[in-house]
């Protein structure tokens, strides 16, 4: 039988299956060392219960229609799935000191998905009304026209609902940001109940604590489903080319007017990305940016190649593993 895998915690996937049941799972042996692939959450799973075994067995997973991919934290030549088969990735900011360098960050992580993509700046009643709609627009020329950003807050119920609008019926979201932004508390006003527990917030500078530890999807009442993630310290780009471009096309439309097709943005002549720096057009520290996440990526890559090249393996290999990532 098939189903979707609803929750990851320190134990065994929990997976509902099409007909309604929750089984509590483990990996078939076979899966794990021979194609070295773990069903993460809103991956799409066969099921199979063996008589006398007290939980299923997860054979196969079924290809992913999106996945949320970084670089290993433990292994730099390895990337990781947190979450597949979702149709939008809404990202939580606080919107009091907001960290730019990180948004533009999980922009990159967000586009590569090939999902929508949407910014939620929450904890707006610790900013005045001017202040929230300045940082809201200063987001939202960050992130593009095709960036839905809102602003919301838990005591504010048409914000809320603002949020649940952005996720149709029968649709999965997957919320990032890091620990303490207050996720778990939005998630709870989206669910209309105490699903996920939520840490106290200092009150000298509006932080909580971090309280979810696994990944869970929760159902949103008339609004589809969301699937909460830990606050990720880590976010390390891996083959995220395509995001690099949506995240900062701005700078790559400009790029596009350079006299050299390899310009690297320095102190080459006819640069037209410099020369909107120049004039002002455009940030010194969002080229700055550009420029770091590409020198990132071309790093990992050369790792990456580094690692294959030492196990031997071959360019058919890649194609599947890059398939079934």
């Amino acid at each position: 039988m098939e189903g979707t895998v609803v929750k990851l915690d320190r134990g065994f996937p929990l997976v509902r299956c099409d007909d309604g049941a929750n089984v509590r799972c483990e990996h078939a042996t076979a899966l794990v060392k021979g194609e070295r692939l773990r069903a993460v959450i809103g991956d799409r799973v066969i099921v199979s219960m063996p008589e006398g075994h007290d939980k299923g067995i997860i054979d196969g997973i079924l290809p992913r229609r999106s996945s949320f991919v970084r670089k290993d934290p433990a292994d730099r030549t390895s990337h990781q799935v947190l979450a597949a088969n979702f149709e939008l990735v809404i990202i939580a900011e606080p919107i009091v000191q907001l960290n730019r360098r990180r948004l533009e960050r999980e922009l990159v992580l967000a586009h590569e998905t090939g999902a929508r993509v949407a910014v939620v700046l929450t904890k707006a009643d610790l900013a005045g009304l001017d202040e929230a709609e300045a940082v809201r627009q200063e987001v939202a020329d960050l992130a593009g026209r095709s960036v839905h950003v809102l602003v919301a807050s838990i005591g504010d119920a048409p914000s809320i609902e603002r949020v649940r609008a952005l996720l149709s019926a029968g649709e999965v979201a997957i919320l990032i940001g890091k620990s303490g932004v207050g996720k778990s508390s939005l998630v709870n006003m989206l669910a209309g109940g105490e699903v996920q527990d939520v840490g106290e917030v200092r009150s000298f500078d509006g932080k909580g604590r971090h309280t979810t530890v696994d990944r869970v999807m929760v159902d949103i009442p008339g609004g589809g489903r969301v699937v909460d993630m830990p606050g990720v310290r880590g976010l390390g780009l891996w083959d995220a080319d395509a995001g690099l471009g949506v995240a900062f096309a701005d700078v790559e439309e400009l790029a596009a007017s350079c006299r050299f097709r390899d310009c690297k943005h320095a102190d080459e002549p006819g640069c037209a990305v410099q020369a909107a720096v120049k004039s002002g057009d455009l940030a010194q520290a969002r080229l700055d940016s550009y420029r770091s996440f590409g020198a990132e990526l071309e790093g990992v890559r050369t790792r990456r190649d580094e690692a294959r090249h030492m196990r031997g393996e071959k360019a058919s290999d890649r194609r599947r593993k890059k398939k079934g990532r």
